[in-house]
């Protein structure tokens, strides 16, 4: 039986934001991009309520990108966050060592939300997914490309390559089946917008 039958949980998950930054964002065309910071920063609390180790990595933050989004790190003010200079995730040391050390403990289901989808989700993904035993799951609405068309085709490459697209909704609810903890499933209900952001 295939690992990706398997729902996404708080014991085999973690999540990485990529380049979550103002600069960014500004290229984003693919979705609004209130309701964009809206989605990252709602599944960082769903991350914060369940356990869910959470990695921060930035591109170029003094010379162009600038700042993580406050909101986004308020809500996970104690996290590290990994700059790098390469817009490949994949290719920095740090970052791979933080998602493999989440891995070691059984979290081989990496959700991803980051921008662009076609340049900096994408090379990651596909570079994890060719390295690795780890398994890609894409965050489309917490995820922003700069046109799109770009955001489409970058999702079904990622498809294409074996990776899982899905939406902050679907996130929730995954890591809420079950309600082996009704506080954390309560908890990410509320966070999903009533009904898991429908």
């Amino acid at each position: 039986m295939s690992n990706k039958l398997q729902v996404l949980t708080p014991q085999n998950s973690q999540i990485i934001f990529i380049d979550q930054q103002p600069q960014m964002a500004f290229g984003v065309q693919s979705i609004d991009r209130q309701t964009l910071k809206n989605n990252v920063v709602g599944l960082a609390k769903a991350a914060r309520i369940f356990n869910i180790p959470t990695t921060i990595t930035t591109v170029e933050t003094d010379s162009f990108s600038g700042n993580t989004f406050p909101e986004l790190l308020a809500v996970v003010p104690d996290n590290d966050i990994l700059e790098r200079t390469s817009m490949n995730s994949w290719d920095d040391q740090n970052v791979r060592d933080a998602l493999a050390k989440n891995a070691a403990n059984g979290r081989k289901k990496i959700v991803v939300a980051g921008l662009w989808t076609e340049v900096c989700n994408t090379t990651f993904a596909l570079s994890c997914m060719n390295d690795t035993d780890y398994e890609i799951y894409m965050v489309a609405d917490a995820s922003g490309g700069t046109s799109v068309d770009a955001h489409k085709y970058a999702m079904d490459r990622m498809v294409q390559a074996g990776g899982g697209p899905g939406t902050r909704a679907q996130g929730l609810a995954g890591r809420g089946s079950g309600r082996a903890r009704q506080e954390s499933h309560a908890g990410g209900y509320t966070l999903g917008g009533g009904a898991y952001g429908g």
